[in-house]
């Protein structure tokens, strides 16, 4: 037992451990977004399955991350399907595409994968690198461990979310514009783009503000025309 706690890189550990909790905030706004529309007895059920998903789903990227992010307009695709996400949350409940805030568990959890798919890509690049700095025998267990710490974390915060959206609805209208915010910069960063030009900063954050923006204004114009 001594001789495996020896063999612990408690660097890369710590590294990963602390990606997982940073990363688990865009979790949990995802998650408490598409389920702030289930019955109360659904929610739970909602973020459990929705956490277990996006953990599973990241365990999956982990092995192809690398190869992942140098497909060229695949990152331009999932900014593209992760703006629409961020529109179809603000639109009325009677919506029944499958990117809406959804009535069912299953609707909720839907959308809860798709907008996690699209916004891992990064993520999994991070927590790939901190594994790289420890053994390579260790590696995915570090990952694994990483991630399955993150759970709590991230039903904690989808169920504080969940609770603060009831009282404050403004709240889903900023979650929405951080979807647009994100999508955004995958727009700048996809691989056909960065590896031609050199994108300065500005320009970065200035997409990322209009997506944000554009988010908003786009979910609240077609949830007035669909109320009317």
């Amino acid at each position: 037992m001594l001789e495996f706690f020896q063999q612990l890189h408690w660097v890369a550990l710590l590294q990963i451990i602390a990606i997982d909790i940073l990363l688990g905030g865009d979790n949990a706004i995802v998650i408490a977004l598409a389920c702030r529309r289930l019955k109360p007895k659904q929610r739970l059920q909602g973020i459990l399955w929705g956490t277990i998903g996006a953990i599973v789903l990241r365990l999956v990227l982990v092995a192809f991350a690398l190869s992942l992010l140098s497909i060229p307009f695949l990152k331009i695709a999932g900014g593209i399907l992760l703006f629409w996400i961020g529109v179809k949350l603000l639109l009325p409940s009677h919506d029944d595409a499958d990117v809406s805030a959804g009535e069912t568990v299953w609707s909720a959890i839907k959308t809860i994968l798709i907008a996690d798919l699209v916004m891992s890509f990064d993520n999994v690049i991070a927590i790939a690198g901190a594994a790289q700095n420890a053994l390579p025998d260790h590696q995915m267990a570090y990952v694994v461990f990483g991630l399955v710490l993150s759970v709590p974390i991230i039903v904690w915060g989808s169920t504080l979310l969940l609770k603060l959206i009831d009282r404050f609805p403004l709240i889903v209208t900023l979650g929405a514009a951080l979807l647009g915010w994100i999508a955004g910069g995958m727009l700048v960063s996809d691989h056909i783009i960065s590896s031609q030009f050199a994108v300065p900063t500005t320009v970065k954050i200035l997409t990322e503000v209009v997506c944000a923006v554009l988010v908003v204004l786009l979910g609240k114009y077609l949830s007035k025309r669909r109320r009317n």
